[in-house]
């Protein structure tokens, strides 16, 4: 088996209202050295295969079609 996890974040220039929300909330909490925050996901995906090229190949396909939304959103993914 072969464990991955698939992080997932909003591509630069895209508005990230969550994002600024942190930052005000963490101003408002004595943290004022803030300046961004970006909100993202996190996957932890286990797979059967023992293979890393095919788990690789499956987890592209994964966030491409469902995990990830490619227009506004990147991802990356690590093989443990």
């Amino acid at each position: 088996m072969i464990k991955a996890r698939v992080t997932v974040t909003l591509k630069n220039g895209v508005l990230d209202p969550q994002g600024k929300a942190i930052v005000g909330a963490l101003g408002s909490l004595g943290f004022d050295g803030v300046n961004s925050v970006r909100q993202g996901k996190v996957f932890d995906v286990v797979l059967e295969t023992t293979d890393k090229a095919q788990a690789e190949t499956e987890l592209k396909a994964m966030c491409e079609k469902l995990l990830a939304n490619t227009v506004i959103e990147d991802y990356s993914f690590d093989i443990a």
